[in-house]
């Protein structure tokens, strides 16, 4: 069997190509993702929604992707998923322009997690939550501390 044979069987990563995901680490578990969704706010508060949650998981886009505003008549969603089976450090105090509003989709306890990780960077309140028999959709208000 080739390396790239041996790279694609079942449990293994497989090759790395430009613009694809690096592979998961050994102790990923799907029920630990998280998809976030901010819209409807200048990009320097998605820039601090997202940089504080980079600080304390892992996620799907590089720490120098910023956010951008797309122009058009409809609002910009900015969405990364973020893998809360390690907590990696606490996130500092950041600043927003206005309140920013955003949702969280992903099963009971991970949604838990990153929602508490955010409280040492905002002042959190829920707004909204839609229950599933494993996931839950929650509507969060970050202001600043």
């Amino acid at each position: 069997m080739n390396s790239a044979q041996q790279a694609n069987q079942p449990g293994q990563p497989g090759p790395v190509k430009g613009g694809e995901r690096p592979p998961r680490p050994a102790a990923y578990h799907p029920e630990a993702e998280v998809v976030v969704e901010v819209t409807d706010c200048p990009t320097e508060d998605a820039h601090a929604v997202f940089s504080a949650l980079r600080t304390s998981f892992a996620c799907d886009r590089a720490p120098d992707d910023v956010p951008c505003a797309v122009a058009g008549p409809h609002p910009t969603v900015w969405t990364s998923t973020f893998d809360v089976t390690e907590l990696l450090a606490e996130p500092g105090p950041r600043r927003l322009t206005a309140p920013v509003s955003i949702s969280l989709q992903g099963g009971y306890w991970a949604v838990a997690r990153l929602r508490d990780s955010l409280r040492p960077a905002f002042a959190v309140r829920v707004t909204g939550t839609v229950a599933g028999d494993q996931e839950q959709e929650v509507q969060l208000q970050l202001e600043n501390r």
